[in-house]
This record gives structure tokens, C-alpha cells and sequence, in this order.
């Protein structure tokens, strides 16, 4: 079910959706390995999809850490609000800062990405990562994957310490980008 949810959405709309199904456990494992789950009290998941990292951090986090997942789509947000009623949500990754104010949040410690950023104009690009700059706390961390290495320029520019995993076991293989904030 999920996988065919995933396939229609991608098919509608594949500059939106990114992938003709969802990521792998293997994927899930290295997007969330960088999280310090026994510190993290605020984190953002930004293109949610259909959960597949959705379910690893309502699993791993602890239970005074406030999960915020912005979905655009609002069938896959409905599913998920269904799915993890203990996180909150948002539509727009655009409005980080609106979401924080909305649920008391000053900084976040990490924000987790599956949002498609090659398929994005770099005005958009640029509106997403503005505001996951200003979203993430002094050492804070952006943790991104993508099926290329485009966006591995502008995140080293954007971020002092940025690393690598190639996640080979994936619909399509993936690179996972774990970047600290600096300042």
C-alpha cells in the first residue's frame, strides 16, 4: 500500500516526489545514526513522504524531544498525523521559523531532509536552506540524502564540517550529507 501510495504521488508530481518508491531501512539507518538521541530535544523532518524516517525517530527519541514533520502533500501529512500522533506537523519547509514560533521551539539540534533538491530551482534551494540555517542550533546538524553529489558544494559553503556515506542498499543508491553548524 505504501508503496504504490508513494508511486502514484511520484508519478502525479515526480519534481515534488523524487523517487518512484520509498527509502530503504538501510537508507533510514544512516539518516538517523548521526542523532544523538539521548540529547536531542528539538528536530525537524523536512519531505516526510510516506514515514519511512518518520518511524525510526518516533522509535528512537526520547519522550521530551518535540518532533516537528513538514509534509506537503497533505494525504501523506494525514497518514502520518494518523500513523505518530505524538509529533507535529507542518506543510510548508519553506516556514520552518512559523512551525518553531507555533510550537515553542527556539533552535532545533537536528533537521533530517528527504526533500529532492535537484529537482528544486536554486531560488527554492536557497528560500529551504535560509531558513534550515537559521533553524539549527551552534552545533547543530543538517543530515540530507540525495541521489547525487550537486548539492555537495552548496552545503560545504553553507556549513564548516560536512561528511559523506554512500548508502548503496537503495531505489537508487543514495548519499547521505551529515552537516554541522559551525557558528
Amino acid at each position: 500500500m505504501e508503496k504504490l501510495m508513494f508511486l502514484t504521488k511520484f508519478l502525479r508530481s515526480p519534481r515534488n516526489i523524487g523517487s518512484v518508491t520509498p527509502s530503504s531501512r538501510f537508507l533510514a539507518k544512516a539518516m538517523v545514526k548521526p542523532v544523538d538521541w539521548n540529547s536531542a530535544k528539538h528536530i525537524a523532518e523536512l519531505g516526510a513522504g510516506t514515514g519511512v524516517f518518520t518511524k525510526q525517530i518516533d522509535r528512537l527519541r526520547l519522550p521530551d524531544c518535540k518532533v516537528v514533520v513538514f509534509e506537503q502533500d497533505r494525504n501523506m501529512r494525514k497518514r502520518l498525523e494518523h500513523l505518530y500522533p505524538g509529533l507535529y506537523y507542518h506543510h510548508d519547509a519553506c516556514d520552518i521559523s512559523s512551525a518553531m514560533k507555533q510550537y515553542g521551539i527556539n533552535q532545533f539540534d537536528y533537521i533530517l531532509s528527504g526533500l529532492p533538491f535537484t529537482n528544486f530551482s536554486q531560488k527554492l534551494r536557497d528560500e529551504i536552506m535560509d531558513e534550515v540555517e537559521r533553524a539549527l542550533k551552534p552545533g547543530g546538524t543538517f543530515v540530507a540524502f540525495q541521489f547525487s553529489l550537486q548539492m555537495k558544494k552548496q552545503l560545504a559553503e553553507r556549513f564548516g564540517d560536512i561528511s559523506l556515506e554512500f548508502v548503496p542498499m537503495n531505489v537508487l543508491p543514495a548519499f547521505v550529507y551529515c552537516c554541522r553548524k559551525i557558528k
